[in-house]
């Protein structure tokens, strides 16, 4: 039994005497959570079933918030941290649990948050999509920092809740070329005359290649350009400055973009950077398959994908003769789109650019639809799910990478005349606590 020991009245920044506090569950944000004096302890790092000790660093009214100090009974599903920079480092959060209780862990989550929120359950909870825990992200952007008393750069990433840059050598979840290149990189950096100039740098594993994206705010000399074409061919990677516009110098790929396809398929779509791209190729491969079979679009049908981005949905869509029209928020991710449908050959597919969180009345592409798809960002899709009255479609898969507000927008979707028959988790980013999922709902008759 956990002895406790009564913390003196504080105020939500100071901090309290040491606390010994029974774990009992994680939140969907990867928190152990507590219980002292009828609230809710959120302490990072602690796991269920785990007696730690922590000292409260904020009080709430219903909540408080504890740093943890020292595990005095261990989780069996505690596990070493792969990662020499797991402690520090912002960009991962739950490698100290073991990869089987973490996709336990997201799945129950999924499924509680929607029957707490939107009062039902899922006919069928489908299998999680998986892949490879490691190495898997094709994508990352790693932050800099200029130190003026060393003159030193530092790359890395951010520490969690912090502006501080964290400098590594490796990174256990991006793909090992990319990761290969952080040591090496960081030392040609150090190099340039004008770093003082570098913001971040975003490194890229596509289909053609490996791209490294440096975020400049002034131009550099050709010197330092010359450094960094010689990196390029010695490292195989294509080089390109990104300045304050987003206008990119390729300084050497003689302007190619990165681009990525879909085994066994036409589609292949390029991309920019800033344009959003899921990070897992092999799991983002696994959704889309699992979406377009969930809706089997056919020919003489219309179907209908918000938050379409470049098409990563949209174009598989339509390679069975459907006629899809795809809707996004990014005047130049539907342009990107509408050449990507081209250089596909895909004739049957149309792009629209609208704010989806406004009034979609007057929208030219609003109508009756057969089947939809939505992918939005974080906050959801509530203003656009009030127009599914209008829509109607038959089926709808709602792919999210926030289970609350998937939550939230289901009881929108329920109460227009919807069921659930499917849900499942997208273990889209292994080591973290964000948590994909894709849902199946259908019109009653």
């Amino acid at each position: 039994m956990a002895q406790f020991f009564k913390a003196k009245p504080s105020r939500s920044k100071q901090l309290s005497s040491k606390l010994a506090l029974d774990v009992t569950q994680l939140d969907h944000l990867g928190a152990g959570i507590a219980h002292h004096d009828g609230k809710i302890v959120f302490i990072n790092g602690a796991l269920p079933g785990e007696t730690v000790s922590v000292q409260l660093t904020e009080q709430k009214k219903k909540f408080a918030r504890a740093k943890l100090l020292k595990i005095q009974k261990v989780s069996a599903e505690r596990v070493e941290a792969a990662c020499p920079h797991f402690a520090q480092c912002g960009g991962c959060d739950l490698q100290h649990l073991n990869l089987d209780a973490q996709r336990t862990h997201k799945a129950n989550t999924l499924v509680d948050l929607v029957a707490k929120f939107a009062q039902t359950q899922a006919s069928e909870i489908c299998q999680p999509l998986t892949d490879s825990p490691w190495h898997y992200r094709r994508r990352a952007r790693l932050a800099t920092w200029y130190d003026k008393s060393t003159k030193h750069i530092s790359l890395g990433f951010r520490a969690s809740s912090s502006s501080k840059v964290v400098e590594i050598q490796s990174c256990a979840v991006l793909a090992e070329p990319l990761s290969a290149l952080i040591p090496e990189l960081a030392f040609l950096l150090n190099q340039l005359s004008g770093k003082k100039a570098l913001g971040h740098v975003e490194l890229t594993e596509a289909d053609n290649g490996n791209f490294a994206v440096l975020r400049v705010t002034k131009v550099l000399s050709d010197k330092d350009k010359a450094r960094l074409v010689e990196f390029a061919t010695k490292h195989q990677v294509i080089v390109l400055l990104q300045d304050d516009d987003g206008q990119c110098e390729h300084l050497n790929g003689a302007g190619e973009l990165p681009y990525y396809g879909f085994d066994g398929s036409q589609v292949k779509l390029d991309f920019s950077p800033g344009n959003f791209i899921q990070v897992n190729g092999k799991v983002n491969q696994a959704m889309v398959n699992q979406a377009v079979a969930w809706l089997s679009p056919q020919a003489g049908e219309r179907v209908l994908d918000l938050f379409c981005g470049i098409g990563n949905f949209s174009l598989p869509l339509a390679v069975n003769g459907a006629e899809v029209i795809g809707v996004e928020g990014v005047p130049a991710m539907v342009e990107r789109a509408r050449l990507n449908a081209k250089q596909s050959g895909l004739d049957n597919v149309s792009f629209y650019h609208a704010d989806l969180s406004a009034d979609l009345s007057k929208e030219p592409w609003l109508g009756k639809v057969d089947k939809m798809l939505i992918d939005p960002a974080r906050a959801g899709a509530y203003e656009s799910m009030q127009s599914l009255n209008k829509l109607k479609p038959k089926a709808l898969v709602y792919v999210s990478c926030n289970p609350a507000s998937l939550a939230r927008d289901s009881e929108v979707i329920l109460k227009q005349g919807y069921q659930l028959k499917k849900i499942g988790l997208i273990d889209m980013f292994p080591q973290t606590h964000h948590l994909e999922s894709m849902a199946l709902f259908e019109l009653k008759n």
